[in-house]
Formats: C-alpha cells, sequence, structure tokens
C-alpha cells in the first residue's frame, strides 16, 4: 500500500466514521472508494464555492447595476441561470449515458464553466452599459448549459463511485467546505473592506479558477467503465413518470419544496416594508445561507444517508416554521428589528440546504442503476419549467404582498412534508 493511498483510506474513515460495506459498489470500486470519495468532496467544495461567489441573485446583479446595464437585463440573470441549468438535461442524458466514463462529462462541464466565468470577468473590466449586460447574460448562458451537464452526470457518477451509505456525507463535507468561503466573501462585502468593484471582479476570478481546477482534479477520478447505449429519445424518458409512481410523488416533493429556494427575495421585501434597508437584507442573504450551510450541510448530509425522505420531510417542517415565524413578526410588528430577518433567513437557509441534501440523496439511491441520467434529467426538466413560471409568485406579492406569497409557501412546505409521507426509504 503507498503512502498516498494510506493517507486517503486514514482520511477517509475519519470522515465517514464507517469501515463497513456501504452497498452499492462492487469490489472493485469499494477499493477505490477512499480516492474517489476524497475527490468528490474536494471537486465539488471547489464548485460550490465558485457557486457562491457568482450568485446571481446578489453579485451578477450588482455588477450589471455598476455597468449601467438596463434593470431588464439584470431582471434576466436568475431565470437564465436556474431554468438554463435544469431544462436542457433532458436532451442531454442520453448522450451522457452512452458513455463509458461519465467522469469526463463533468469534468469537461466545470472547465466550461470556469472560461465562461472568466468571459464574463473580462467583459466586467472592458465593457459597459448595455454591452455589457448582453454579453455578460449570454456567458452566463453557457455558464448554465455546462452546469447542467455537471448535473445530470454527477449523480450517474456518485452512484458508482461512492456506496450508498456514504454519498450524503461526501456532497454535505463539500457543502460544510464551500459555505466557510462563501462566508468570509459575505463578511468582507457586508464590512465594506475595499472598493466593492474590486472586491467583486476579485471573487469572479478566483470562481473561475476554481471551476477549472475541479475540473482538472475530478477528471483524476477513478471511475470503472460501464457502456451503455443511448437510453432512448430524449422525449420518451418522460414516460417515467407513468412507469414510476416513486419518482413522481419525489418530483411533487421538490417542485413543492422550492419555497425553500423561492421564499428569501419575499423577506427582503418583507423587511423593507418594515424598514430595514435593501440592500442590508441582500448581504444579510448570502451571510445567513453561508452560515447555515457550514453549520447544516454535513449533518444533513449524515443524516440523508440514514434516510433521505426523513430529510426531506423534516427540512419541509423547518420551512414552514421559519416562513411563519415571519408572518408572526410581521404582524407583532417586529418585522422591521435589525435580528428579525436575518433570524428567520438563517433558519429558512438551515431547511434549504437540507431540501438539496435530501433530494440529491434521495433521486441517487432511488434510481436504477443503469437510469439515473434519466431520473435525473427527467426530475430536474418538470422543476424547471416549475421555476419558469415562478414569477407568478412575483405578480402575487406585487397585488396582496409578500406576506401573502410568503404564506403559501408556508402551505407548499407542508404539503411536501405529507407527500413526502408517501415516498419509500430507499437507503
Amino acid at each position: 500500500m503507498s503512502d498516498t493511498t494510506s493517507y486517503e483510506e486514514t482520511l477517509f474513515e475519519a470522515l465517514t466514521d464507517d469501515t463497513d460495506d456501504p452497498g452499492g459498489l462492487n469490489e472493485e470500486a469499494q477499493a477505490d472508494e477512499p480516492g474517489n470519495f476524497l475527490r468528490h468532496a474536494t471537486s465539488l467544495s471547489m464548485t460550490k464555492l465558485a457557486d457562491g461567489l457568482l450568485s446571481p441573485k446578489l453579485v451578477l446583479s450588482w455588477l450589471l447595476n455598476t455597468l449601467g446595464a438596463s434593470s431588464f437585463l439584470v431582471g434576466l440573470l436568475v431565470p437564465i441561470r436556474e431554468a438554463g441549468a435544469l431544462l436542457p438535461q433532458l436532451f442531454t442524458a442520453p448522450r451522457i449515458h452512452a458513455m463509458a466514463r461519465r467522469k469526463w462529462a463533468w469534468a469537461g462541464g466545470s472547465a466550461v464553466q470556469g472560461a465562461a466565468c472568466a468571459g464574463i470577468v473580462l467583459a466586467g473590466l472592458t465593457l459597459d452599459g448595455n454591452a455589457a449586460g448582453i454579453v455578460i447574460c449570454l456567458l452566463l448562458a453557457v455558464l448554465a448549459l455546462a452546469r447542467s451537464v455537471c448535473s445530470v452526470s454527477y449523480k450517474d457518477i456518485l452512484g458508482k463511485t461512492v456506496g450508498t451509505s456514504r454519498r450524503g456525507s461526501a456532497t454535505g463535507l463539500a457543502a460544510s467546505v464551500a459555505s466557510v468561503g462563501v462566508i468570509v466573501f459575505a463578511l468582507i462585502l457586508v464590512l465594506d473592506l475595499g472598493p466593492r468593484f474590486a472586491l467583486v471582479i476579485g471573487a469572479l476570478s478566483l470562481a473561475a479558477a476554481l471551476w477549472l481546477i475541479a475540473g482538472a482534479l475530478f477528471s483524476t477520478l477513478r471511475e470503472q467503465p460501464t457502456p451503455q447505449e443511448p437510453e432512448g429519445t430524449s422525449l420518451g424518458q418522460m414516460s417515467l413518470l407513468t412507469e414510476d409512481r416513486q419518482l413522481l410523488l419525489f418530483i411533487i416533493v421538490r417542485g413543492l419544496l422550492t419555497a425553500t429556494a423561492l421564499a428569501p427575495p419575499y423577506l427582503i421585501l418583507l423587511g423593507a416594508k418594515a424598514g430595514q434597508g435593501g440592500f442590508d437584507q441582500l448581504g444579510a442573504l448570502v451571510l445567513a445561507s453561508s452560515v447555515a450551510s457550514f453549520l447544516s450541510s454535513y449533518v444533513w448530509g449524515r443524516m440523508s444517508d440514514r434516510s433521505s425522505r426523513n430529510v426531506l420531510r423534516l427540512s419541509g417542517v423547518v420551512a414552514a416554521l421559519a416562513l411563519g415565524a415571519a408572518l408572526l413578526l410581521e404582524m407583532s410588528g417586529l418585522a422591521g428589528q435589525w435580528w428579525a430577518m436575518p433570524a428567520v433567513l438563517f433558519v429558512l437557509m438551515i431547511a434549504y440546504h437540507g431540501v438539496r441534501q435530501g433530494r440529491s440523496t434521495y433521486l441517487v439511491d432511488m434510481a436504477p442503476g443503469d437510469k439515473r441520467a434519466s431520473y435525473t434529467a427527467v426530475s430536474n426538466t418538470v422543476i424547471g419549467v416549475v421555476l419558469l413560471g415562478s414569477g407568478l409568485f412575483g405578480a402575487l406579492a406585487s397585488i396582496w404582498g409578500a406576506g401573502t406569497t410568503l404564506a403559501l409557501f408556508a402551505v407548499m412546505s407542508l404539503a411536501a412534508v405529507g407527500v413526502a409521507g408517501q415516498l419509500d426509504e430507499v437507503e
């Protein structure tokens, strides 16, 4: 045994606290699991940190505003990022499934994201006005498409290289490690420790480098070749919704729990209405999300290895409690206090990261080994359509107020708890 292999196994055992057969791997894959686990955790830490530094809701929105782009282009950032990363997966999944080693899809996607982010940095330094906005939106679309390739391939790769009882630990560890970097960035922004434009450009440059390094590291993953034929037509994969009731229930739960991702801006509106500054709330959002991720992601990951179904249910309960607390604070006249919305955001982000860990682990463990890419693509495509329609919540808020929208999100979270109770245990 080489020193490197011994070191990997020692660190692997310390992080997982489990040396038993995890299930889901053949003998050769089990031998490679310690090194692969660490490669997963390290690569994913880098890309999650890069995601946090890019942040279309905060960083790119601020950059486009600073460069003088129109509000229309600023408003396109989040839809481009979210829908662009989900909708194409239905069409890319069959091709990725046919690859013998799918790590190359993820590594290539990460490299393209790094190149696109570097292009955004260059555009920010050389362009202004709507020209800058258009170029950055186009580059963000390229980045989102590359992310979709990473997303549709990742769960399949994770299932081939990391055992069933340790997959949540790998992704949870990565989220917690990455959140430390985002916390530092958020504190620098909140404390205004330098020219903001330079800080943003520096953060985006770091993000580009992280994506490139992560792609290079992931390419060293020891993945056994498993050549497959393409899984039929792209649209034909949608038949899985009628063939597998558990997949349909899972997508319904995931759709209802999008409330945890959509609610934060409306909390900011609620706080602003009560007298808090919008920009301060955005800074608090980044900080609250990062701290919540740091404290909870690894714990959620370990819990998901035991029962990702229960993690989804518990996350729905926590989200409903947080959103209910926000409404109570508004009714009591306390929503304008400096601590009120940050505290609610913190609890809500704990629920959000629970949803992310639970849904990722559940899908990997639920899907048949030869259909993980298709299950991921179908799930993400449906959720992409749901997110495209999320503008309806904004219309509702403009008519009835942010409180009404948050109440609807609380109801959605509770409904998810009930539907998740019908899911099978898959761990």
